[in-house]
């Protein structure tokens, strides 16, 4: 694998914007187009009746032929409009029975070690843009809900490698102090490190507050016309110029386009799989665009 491609997601649970229906098949087909070795997923449905009752976690692994991964629930019950939800948690809903919701990571990489952490709800309404069934956004007043973050150490051919996902809450200030809590929580796990994600930050404020390398710059939301990006790939101890491309890619499903970024596995690691000693801070590599890998 001289190659890898990270990539993060936000689901809207499998929705699709242009006619508001969460077919299983569609997401199926999104993973597909992502083809990505490690992806993080956000806003993840797991038994839900909206969405199939399906555990997208699983299906998108299934289209990846990912053998490991995790679902992370943060709720039981469904989010929206009105709290018809409990906090969750388990560190591993795979077994779960009833409906919940949360973020997932999927590898094709064997997995070391799995971490989660949790963040309590904010107690704050805002008006947000919600996709209504009829495909199109309405301002709504959405409680904010508790939120998770889950990491995997992998084992890749040169060594270990972290990669982190999570779904930051939407308030402004609440969201910044959880990416702090994040850069403290990942601290002592092997590098390099990769954090993807919707972070519910715009642009380069996530560089300035974590001191991570942003590893492609460009718009992801909203999908059908990107005007801010939310989602990102950030990483330490990853020289920019180990990036080989970077793609923005509207997908089938969600309000958000995918992110993903191709990795040169043969000199991201040293020859002890340890980062690059010669990595030094820097802008973003190559142009972004949607081509796929295959």
């Amino acid at each position: 694998m001289p190659e890898l491609r990270v990539a993060t997601f936000n689901l809207l649970h499998g929705r699709s914007v242009h006619d508001g229906v969460a077919e299983p098949e569609r997401l199926r087909a999104a993973a597909e187009l992502l083809d990505a070795d490690v992806v993080g997923l956000q806003e993840v449905d797991h038994a839900q009746p909206r969405s199939g009752e399906v555990r997208q976690t699983a299906l998108v692994a299934d289209a990846l032929g990912a053998p490991q991964w995790r679902f992370v629930p943060s709720v039981h019950g469904t989010p929206g409009p009105t709290v018809d939800w409990t906090p969750a948690s388990e560190d591993d809903g795979a077994a779960l029975t009833g409906p919940a919701y949360g973020v997932g990571l999927v590898s094709r990489l064997p997995v070391r070690l799995w971490r989660v952490t949790r963040f309590p709800a904010a107690r704050l309404r805002l008006p947000l843009l919600v996709p209504t069934e009829e495909g199109r956004p309405r301002l709504m007043r959405i409680p904010d809900e508790p939120r998770v973050a889950v990491a995997a150490v992998l084992e890749a051919p040169g060594g270990p490698l972290t990669v982190a996902t999570a779904h930051l809450s939407f308030v402004p200030g609440v969201n910044v102090r959880q990416l702090r809590a994040l850069v403290r929580w990942l601290a002592d796990l092997p590098r390099p490190l990769l954090v993807v994600g919707d972070l519910n930050l715009p642009g380069s404020v996530p560089r300035r507050v974590t001191g991570w390398t942003p590893l492609a710059v460009a718009a992801t939301y909203p999908s059908w016309r990107p005007r801010v990006q939310f989602d990102h790939v950030l990483a330490e101890g990853v020289p920019p110029d180990r990036v080989r491309g970077a793609h923005v890619l509207p997908l089938p499903v969600s309000d958000h386009c995918a992110l993903a970024v191709d990795l040169d596995l043969d000199e991201l690691l040293g020859p002890r799989g340890e980062a690059d000693p010669g990595y030094r801070r820097g802008p973003a590599g190559p142009s972004l665009g949607g081509v796929p890998r295959r």
